[in-house]
């Protein structure tokens, strides 16, 4: 079966006993060739399985073009597409939050590129946010192998500016001032939710100042 990501590109499957094709994934910790989205999902099913939070990954919204039915009852998808997500890839709740959050990796070791963002899913973002939600980036500087937790308010800012001629990207060193440093745990694996506390603080203090 053929599948085809959103610029058009067919997903290929490479056979598991070529080793010649077998690209090899820099060592990380916990586990070899893990992706941020893998160390993500794991570490949600950690925080499901203890009671922590309820947090999935969005599937991909698939589009089906081309089946054929060799029998009555049965059919078989030849052709799909892979559709662009118009949302984020993750969302769910936490100590009674709606959590929606995106996660990026980058191999630049001095900024994280705003052309990793689609328009749309900055446009959620902010409903989201305007809805009272908990929103924000996971970042990954693979090179560097550290991940950051960046609030949504803090991206929209480069996002904005962009559009006036500003940076388009945002500097590691205001991630690192302004974001959560997550290092690696046990388990979990990305302990996320340490810095998602954080964000509760801040919006508790500033619903108390507001007053």
């Amino acid at each position: 079966m053929n599948f085809h990501y959103p610029s058009g590109k067919k997903y290929v499957t490479v056979d598991s006993t070529s080793k010649k094709h077998i690209k090899k994934s820099p060592t990380q910790f916990g586990k070899r060739g893990m992706s941020l989205e893998d160390e993500l999902n794991e570490s949600n099913q950690y925080y499901l399985s203890h009671g922590k939070a309820v947090v999935h990954k969005k599937p991909t919204p698939i589009q089906i073009v081309k089946v054929d039915y060799p029998k009555r009852s049965a059919a078989v998808i030849k052709e799909a597409y892979f559709r662009q997500a118009s949302t984020t890839d993750y969302n769910g709740v936490y100590q009674g939050y709606y959590l929606d959050f995106d996660a990026k990796e980058t191999k630049n070791k001095t900024a994280f590129p705003l052309d990793n963002f689609h328009k749309h899913q900055i446009n959620h973002m902010k409903a989201c946010l305007a809805a009272d939600g908990i929103c924000f980036t996971i970042i990954k500087f693979v090179e560097l192998d550290q991940i950051f937790l960046l609030s949504a308010t803090n991206l929209f800012y480069f996002w904005d500016q962009q559009k006036k001629g500003g940076r388009k990207s945002i500097p590691l060193n205001y991630v690192k001032k302004n974001g959560y440093l997550i290092n690696y745990h046990l388990n979990p694996l990305i302990p996320y939710l340490d810095a998602v506390d954080d964000l509760l603080i801040k919006k508790h203090e500033g619903e108390h100042n507001a007053k």
